[in-house]
């Protein structure tokens, strides 16, 4: 249990670019990345004077599936405001907003707790905003530093997703932010690959003391990270009796660390009030004709029913939108057949390979895996061999060389498990306890893992093509012909 004094409050300000063609309030495109700075604009997204917004009817329509989602009651009536404030990227001198009459409140979104368990955490409310633009920094120290602005980003839209203090530690914040991407994913809202699609704003105390804000957090593991690192520090400072100030800090991702910006601001610092070139929004009925697609509980759900994953591999496989089809890609030839065995090398392999080569899942074949999952499933080859088909396979893929099958692979290394050749696996058997005395001894003295050593020196001699049945089973008889 966590100490009363020491509980960790986390709660999570989420903005996530929707995925419209156009901006928020004028016909710009929203597809600027790969274009030089300031040529996605126009009068409206740059706050010319005179110019009137109008909104953008399917970025509503892409809020209001996120916020049914969610399980978020729709308002009946909603509203814009301006927000005063003065910044650089901020080319109007305030942003139009949602404030006291949001698109939706009161919500919720299921995580894995840190005990273990589901965990409801609470979504106070989601509404919709534009994008600022964006301040690139350039220079250096000899011929001095200084800041350009890029309007391209001015004006895209936003929803901005706001939880209650209900996660308590760093690491469910991080798996209710993946759990919230997923889920925008599913929705087809959202480009999780797009740069700045999703930055996140977050609070954290420690109980009885001030709150602090953490700001520029722009990755997945990044908020994990600044939580991790606010956490430790704010302890610190609780236990050596000083004074925690609340304040809105920045995280340095590259150094890992968060640093002052500046007191934090109240929200009559703002000076809202409505914008008066918007009217309201009455769009509650529109709530009927939101059908919404299957969402990753419910695929996690199916896939243990279905395919009969385990609950953590279901978790894992629906985590994401491109996993989960992938998956069902593998399996769709013979989905009793191979499920079982397709979710535990997905999950369990084929990602920590993925991770390590830093490659995406979009550079595999899923006929391609299919393949080797198959010959894995007929026993044609040990899983230590199935681990070395597939790095093959990946390294072929990262190279750009020409591509082999699984079967051509086993073929051409000489991987195929060795079965009824007793006298070989024996052979291989009594090397290994002639060359580990140590081992022998410490089984004798009552050591069970000592086995698990002498088997992993018999599947190195043999290249892992052993079959570990036949192998634990000529180990045994081996040891006790020995009189062990």
């Amino acid at each position: 249990m966590v100490d009363a004094e020491d509980q960790v409050i986390v709660g999570l300000e989420v903005h996530c670019q929707l995925d419209t063609k156009s901006k928020l309030f004028c016909g710009c495109s929203t597809d600027y990345r790969s274009d030089g700075p300031n040529t996605h604009v126009c009068p409206i997204c740059l706050g010319l004077p005179g110019v009137m917004p109008a909104l953008n009817k399917k970025a509503i329509q892409y809020a209001m599936r996120v916020a049914k989602a969610l399980n978020c009651e729709i308002l009946n009536e909603s509203e814009f405001s301006r927000k005063n404030y003065f910044y650089p990227d901020l080319d109007k001198a305030y942003q139009i907003t949602q404030y006291d009459k949001p698109l939706a409140e009161w919500g919720y979104l299921e995580i894995e707790s840190d005990e273990g368990g589901e965990k409801r955490v609470r979504i106070t409310r989601v509404h919709v905003e534009e994008d600022p633009g964006r301040l690139v920094h350039m220079g250096n120290v000899e011929r001095g530093k200084y800041s350009l602005v890029d309007y391209n980003r001015a004006g895209i839209p936003l929803i901005e997703i706001v939880s209650e203090p209900d996660m308590r530690s760093p690491k469910e914040a991080r798996k209710f932010l993946n759990k919230l991407r997923a889920t925008l994913e599913y929705l087809s809202v959202f480009d999780s690959e797009k740069e700045g699609s999703l930055r996140v704003d977050a609070n954290i105390s420690i109980k009885g003391n001030e709150r602090v804000e953490v700001k520029n957090i722009t990755s997945y593991k990044g908020v994990e990270k600044a939580l991790t690192f606010e956490v430790t520090r704010q302890k610190n400072l609780v236990r050596r009796g000083q004074r925690i100030d609340r304040e809105t800090r920045h995280f340095l991702e590259a150094r890992g660390v968060t640093q002052s910006a500046r007191s934090k601001e109240l929200e009559n610092d703002y000076r809202y009030f409505p914008e008066p070139d918007l009217r309201p929004l009455r769009v509650k009925s529109w709530v009927e004709d939101i059908v919404l697609p299957e969402l990753p509980d419910a695929r996690r759900e199916r896939f243990m029913k279905e395919y009969g994953c385990s609950l953590n591999h279901a978790r894992t496989l629906t985590g994401e939108l491109k996993l989960a089809n992938f998956f069902e890609q593998v399996v769709a030839a013979d989905k009793p057949g191979l499920s079982p065995l397709a979710s535990t090398w997905i999950a369990d392999t084929l990602i920590g390979e993925l991770n390590y080569r830093d490659m995406s899942l979009d550079t595999i074949d899923a006929a391609g895996f299919t393949g080797l999952v198959r010959i894995l499933k007929a026993g044609t080859i040990t899983d230590k061999s199935g681990v070395d088909v597939l790095r093959v396979m990946l390294d072929q893929r990262q190279k750009g060389e020409t591509l082999e099958t699984a079967e051509g692979i086993v073929k051409r290394l000489n991987l195929a498990k060795t079965t009824g050749d007793a006298g070989a696996i024996t052979a291989a058997i009594q090397e290994a306890i002639r060359e580990n005395p140590k081992a022998l001894e410490d089984y004798r003295s009552g050591k069970a893992g000592a086995i698990n050593f002498l088997v992993g020196q018999v599947m190195k001699k043999t290249r892992g093509k052993a079959d570990p049945a036949e192998l634990n089973k000529l180990l045994l008889e081996a040891l006790k012909a020995m009189g062990v």
